[in-house]
């Protein structure tokens, strides 16, 4: 008997994906990336969690596919923020489903609690998604199982109904148990892990389709920086530290130079393409501006390899005008 389970790498998803290995089956556990996930590399941490618990892990790329059916047009609508969440768990279950059948798998599992997300996973919100990614009575929720109805894994018998959980609400006290009941290590403290849910990331989205079309390609650029609207409308994005810094220069998009400061320390910066020469002379005054520099001299900023001179501004106030976040 083998189960797929839609794995996050949070406490909860790597709880669940115990309970049905404690019974005799085997789990892959299915992390699906829709390129919104934390900023940080995960992967090590999923790794972790899957060994203490006796999972296999697999990632699977959706990026394009839910770009194309889910982030801009929601059947079910946004959450407080840029948030699909319906319809994007909709989707995800709908690709583990994909995945069981070529694993030759019996049922999916998830780590979702009734009741700990307003939006998502709430009674009827929990019934929708399996309507609409047509796994009905596939899916168990293990965590919150007892308060649902029985899966078909529950009724043909291949889990026992008794020894899974009934959990509801936000409190973690039963899964702070089973922590130590496990012996589980390292393991995440709850949090939002989607970036479609942060208010920021949010505003810079709706900034960026505003003026183009979003593209797979364009989402490691939401991830870092400083963004800004320029006054004829490119965009300027700008590193905080040398972090970010290093992760904006590693980006190859088509849309976008590569700006940096020549002879001084100053931070990387990316430009739209098609930016007009008046804000290319604002970019190069606005990096410029984050660097130790005096408003009276004259400076070099490389875009692309072709140089630009011009003075800061007088102040970082003067920036705000064109801030988005």
């Amino acid at each position: 008997m083998k189960a797929i389970a839609l794995f996050s790498g949070g406490l909860d998803s790597t709880l669940a994906i115990k309970l049905i290995i404690d019974q005799g089956i085997e789990v892959l556990a299915v992390n699906i990336n829709t390129g919104f996930g934390s900023t940080k590399d995960r992967l090590d941490h999923m790794q972790s969690m899957c060994d203490q618990v006796g999972a296999e892990l697999k990632i699977i790329d959706i990026q394009s596919e839910y770009l194309q059916d889910v982030l801009f047009d929601p059947k079910h609508g946004y959450g407080k923020n840029f948030n699909p969440c319906i319809d994007c768990h909709a989707k995800m279950f709908a690709v583990a489903k994909r995945i069981m059948e070529a694993e030759g798998a019996s049922f999916l599992i998830s780590g979702e609690v009734m009741g700990q997300r307003p939006m998502s996973q709430n009674k009827d919100a929990l019934q929708t998604v399996l309507n609409e990614s047509n796994c009905d009575g596939l899916l168990l929720r293990p965590m919150s199982a007892k308060m649902l109805a029985p899966t078909i894994a529950e009724e043909k018998g291949w889990v026992d109904r008794d020894k899974l959980e009934g959990i509801t609400g936000r409190s973690r006290d039963r899964q702070l148990e089973l922590v130590k009941e496990i012996g589980l290590d390292n393991f995440e403290s709850p949090g939002g892990g989607c970036l479609l849910t942060d208010e920021n990331f949010s505003k810079k989205m709706v900034d960026f389709i505003k003026h183009d079309k979003f593209e797979v390609k364009d989402i490691p650029l939401m991830k870092f920086g400083r963004h800004l609207r320029l006054a004829d409308g490119a965009k300027l994005v700008v590193g905080r530290n040398q972090e970010e810094n290093g992760y904006l220069q590693d980006i190859q998009n088509d849309k976008f130079y590569h700006l940096k400061t020549v002879g001084l320390p100053g931070p990387h910066a990316l430009l739209s393409k098609s930016a007009s020469e008046a804000d290319k002379a604002l970019a190069t005054k606005i990096v410029l501006t984050y660097c130790k520099t005096n408003s009276s001299e004259s400076y070099i900023i490389s875009h692309d390899g072709s140089d630009i001179a011009g003075s800061p501004l007088e102040s970082r106030e003067d920036i705000k005008p064109f801030t988005i976040l």
